[in-house]
């Protein structure tokens, strides 16, 4: 089972640039984008709160678990 992050989605559906969300997280694009493709190893759950607020959402809207199959 792996986790999947779906930062790309809930940025498409609020119509937020990965720029703005930097900005109101107070972490630079370029984690964003890692964050996005799936290329870390984990987040501080400060920083997860910091992302749902500036989208309005909750944490299990940003990430899923999914069967290996699934991927």
């Amino acid at each position: 089972m792996q986790i999947v992050v779906r930062l790309d989605v809930m940025l498409a559906r609020r119509k937020m640039r990965s720029r703005e969300l930097a900005e109101h997280v107070g972490i630079t694009e370029q984690n964003i984008s890692l964050l996005k493709s799936g290329k870390v190893k984990g987040i501080r759950f400060e920083t997860l709160a910091r992302i749902c607020a500036a989208l309005d959402c909750q944490p299990g809207d940003l990430l899923e678990a999914v069967g290996d199959a699934d991927v």
